[in-house]
């Protein structure tokens, strides 16, 4: 039987090492300009806003219930009226109604809206309705009139510039918020005895100061990303 011919490689292995030299640099500088690239990408806003929500996401798993991202620039701006710290109206606003996620916004005491004020405490006490625990008999166009709670003394704003002081809505209720606890001195430092007014219980000041010392741990970070990522 005759011995078959051994075929002759198509390149030797000289050549092979000359195109493995040659093909070195261009791998090389690929690798390089895809880098530079993949680098320019990351700056184009859609990159900057996905870095940023996974930042918040990456913050808010440090706590029970995330902070919804669409408040906080609703805390940040009352706290630059007020000088109340953002991370306090955040943790009052966790305390009394979950952030917003309870089924009624009015409590069985009478307390109202997203931050759980009593109707007297919104308008006024001086309201001729006002005793005892502050539910009044005050209806929705007094409750709701910037005039009128300025006339019986109450703590109720229109945070966002309506015309109407609504602690149904977030900006006016937060607002308000911030608004007394300034009043009592947490503009000046003394949360905690402004937080007790707002609440007379050990029990509720505890709880507050609890998240509101949690948020301050993340307090910059968790603002910068944010900000940034609704002004995207």
């Amino acid at each position: 039987m005759a011995k078959k011919k051994q075929k002759k490689p198509l390149l030797s292995p000289t050549v092979k090492m000359g195109m493995i030299a040659l093909l070195i640099p261009v791998a090389i500088t690929v690798y390089v300009l895809a880098f530079f690239a993949w680098k320019e990408l990351q700056t184009l806003p859609i990159f900057e806003k996905l870095a940023q929500q996974q930042e918040i996401e990456e913050i808010q798993q440090n706590f029970d219930m995330n902070i919804p991202e669409q408040y906080i620039p609703v805390y940040v701006a009352a706290e630059e009226k007020y000088g109340v710290p953002w991370t306090l109206l955040a943790a009052h606003h966790r305390i009394e109604t979950r952030f917003s996620t309870m089924k009624s916004l009015v409590s069985p005491a009478g307390a109202i809206g997203h931050m759980q004020f009593m109707p007297c405490t919104f308008v006024g006490w001086k309201h001729p309705t006002c005793s005892g625990l502050g539910k009044g008999n005050i209806s929705k166009t007094e409750l709701m009139d910037p005039a009128i709670i300025k006339k019986y003394g109450g703590y109720g704003v229109d945070g966002n510039g309506d015309g109407v002081a609504d602690p149904y809505d977030i900006e006016d209720a937060v607002f308000s918020a911030a608004n007394y606890l300034s009043k009592y001195g947490a503009a000046k430092g003394d949360v905690k005895r402004a937080v007790f007014n707002y609440n007379h219980s050990e029990e509720y000041v505890s709880n507050v100061l609890y998240y509101y010392n949690l948020y301050n741990d993340y307090h910059d970070e968790l603002k910068t990303a944010v900000l940034l990522n609704v002004k995207k």
